[in-house]
């Protein structure tokens, strides 16, 4: 069973095509980068994939059901690209606190392996310091980590990143590769959009890039990075113009 699987997805917004009979899949314990240019689609297929845009076209499963009967969301992680909107007043250890709703009954206060999950959470991107800190006090790298805890502290199945290492330091994204590593290892599945491949790199089991919103790779990353000849999919702009050598992508 895939833990993600997307057939033939199409996407518009506001009229005009965004993605383009998109087909990917991603299994049990498998850490798939999602990389391309400004515009190629990347953000939107991670949001449709969670239902957050709906999809014209195709069909998507989650851990095996049908995104539309789709419930167990306790499973599901989610990074979405930094953005603090609605959380100025709100302290980090409330923020990380939030991914645990989902595993909470309602109106019960948090139980002893919810403050542990948190706890953990926020050592695990090297916060535990500013856990009483307002996100306004924050900086952007370090919001960025507070996001990143709040997705681990729902002890996800399947996690998805929309470029988590956007404004943080080599340092700390060296400290989230070794979380994810650890995850990746327990089982977790994890989909991470790149906008610079760097310090995660050497997670990557495979690297699907999109170009105008469609697959044009579904292979290996050594390939990407290479600008290999002879993988499935063409990529029409040689590597180095895509940014691949240097580590980074066009957003």
């Amino acid at each position: 069973m895939h833990i993600v699987s997307a057939h033939d997805v199409s996407v518009e917004l506001g009229g005009l095509p965004v993605l383009r009979g998109i087909n990917l899949s991603l299994g049990r314990g498998e850490a798939v980068a999602l990389l391309g240019g400004n515009g190629s689609g990347k953000s939107t297929l991670v949001r449709s994939l969670l239902g957050l845009i709906p999809a014209q076209r195709g069909s998507i499963e989650l851990f095996g059901t049908s995104l539309s009967s789709f419930s167990q969301w306790s499973k599901v992680g989610y990074v979405p690209q930094r953005s603090t909107g609605g959380l100025s007043g709100a302290k980090v250890k409330e923020v990380v606190a939030s991914g645990r709703l989902a595993h909470r009954r309602p109106f019960l206060p948090a139980s002893a392996a919810d403050r542990r999950a948190v706890s953990d959470a926020l050592a695990a991107v090297g916060l535990s310091d500013r856990a009483g800190s307002e996100m306004t006090h924050l900086s952007g790298g370090q919001q960025q980590r507070v996001l990143v805890a709040r997705a681990l502290a729902s002890t996800p199945e399947l996690l998805v990143l929309d470029e988590p290492t956007a404004g943080v330091d080599l340092e700390h994204q060296q400290l989230l590769a070794a979380v994810l590593s650890q995850l990746l290892r327990s089982g977790t599945s994890v989909l991470v959009v790149l906008h610079e491949v760097g310090a995660l790199a050497g997670l990557v089991n495979r690297a699907v890039v999109l170009r105008e919103g469609r697959v044009v790779h579904d292979g290996a990353l050594s390939e990407v990075v290479t600008g290999h000849p002879h993988h499935g999919h063409e990529i029409d702009e040689p590597a180095h113009r895509l940014g691949f050598l240097n580590g980074t992508v066009e957003r």
